[in-house]
């Protein structure tokens, strides 16, 4: 008994990503040791030490302040939305591109150092931000039903009219439970 549809396949032709990033990422840590050897050879393996060291040393407190910068962020977020004001947003990249910085530079190697140094720049964060922000709305609207970002798109059901159906599933099937009885597994909705 065959439907005539032909079995799904199983081997799925990989993306561009999935196959040049391995390689990538092979070619950056070569690229990074070698860098580190030739500046070792150039001065001595202390200054390349202090080198290090110091980039961890900034990328922490990178983060740290990101952090706390993220946190206080948060608290007037919070804080305007309980007085009723609609907060307002930042487009110039906000911490999510201090942190990748920072994490540059705490990585050992000095090409990650000067990436993470470029993205502390002002105009490179907001540019990288535009351009995030104008991706992620692009493949959401791009998002077909039945997808990750379909998920968002139709967050509530809605009756054929088009309405919003609220409610909750009863069963016929259950017998009822008898009055008293604390033995039910789910919590109450209000204390």
């Amino acid at each position: 008994m065959t439907t005539g549809a032909p079995p799904p396949s199983r081997n799925a032709p990989r993306s561009r990503l999935r196959t040049f990033l391995p390689l990538a990422l092979v070619a950056w840590l070569i690229l990074e040791v070698w860098l580190l050897t030739r500046v070792a050879e150039a001065t001595s393996g202390f200054i390349v030490f202090l080198l290090l060291l110091a980039g961890v040393v900034a990328g922490s407190a990178l983060i740290k302040r990101a952090g706390r910068r993220a946190l206080r962020k948060f608290q007037e977020t919070v804080a305007q939305q309980q007085q009723g004001i609609t907060p307002e947003t930042d487009r110039s990249g906000g911490n999510a591109f201090l942190l990748i910085a920072g994490l540059l530079l705490i990585l050992p190697g000095l090409i990650s150092d000067v990436f993470g140094l470029v993205l502390l720049l002002p105009p490179v964060r907001t540019a990288l931000a535009r351009r995030a922000e104008r991706s992620l709305e692009r493949r959401m609207a791009a998002a077909g039903p039945g997808t990750f970002g379909g998920a968002f798109q139709q967050a509530r059901m809605r009756a054929p009219d088009g309405k919003v159906v609220q409610g909750e599933v009863v069963r016929d099937d259950e017998p009822p439970r008898p009055e008293g009885r604390d033995d039910d597994p789910r919590p109450p909705l209000t204390p």
